[in-house]
């Protein structure tokens, strides 16, 4: 699993990159502040129910969460699932928030 810095993914989102971001929390949290990402709580990723990503599996991925935890596991087993190129968000959107103006 590779890491992805708040600042280095806004950098790519601000030259119009075409990225695939997935958020695995909640969707109260999703609700209330995202980036964009595809929405597939972590619970969904355990349950190997990620059907909106699955032809992304050669393709890079980012995940993120609040803090970086949730998004680390979910890496993780979506690295099991046969995903090639899987990178989470240091900090998740604590950082983000904290960083990205």
């Amino acid at each position: 699993m590779q890491n992805i810095t708040a600042e280095e993914l806004k950098q790519r989102m601000d030259n119009g990159e075409a990225l695939n971001i997935v958020d695995v929390r909640e969707p109260h949290e999703h609700d209330e502040f995202n980036i964009g990402g595809i929405l597939i709580p972590l619970g969904d990723v355990r349950a190997m129910q990620i059907d909106e990503i699955e032809d992304l599996k050669d393709k890079e991925v980012i995940v993120y969460c609040k803090s970086g935890n949730r998004s680390g596991q979910a890496a993780m087993l979506l690295e099991t699932m046969g995903f090639s190129n899987v990178v989470n968000l240091q900090g998740g959107m604590m950082r983000w928030r904290e960083v990205i103006k």
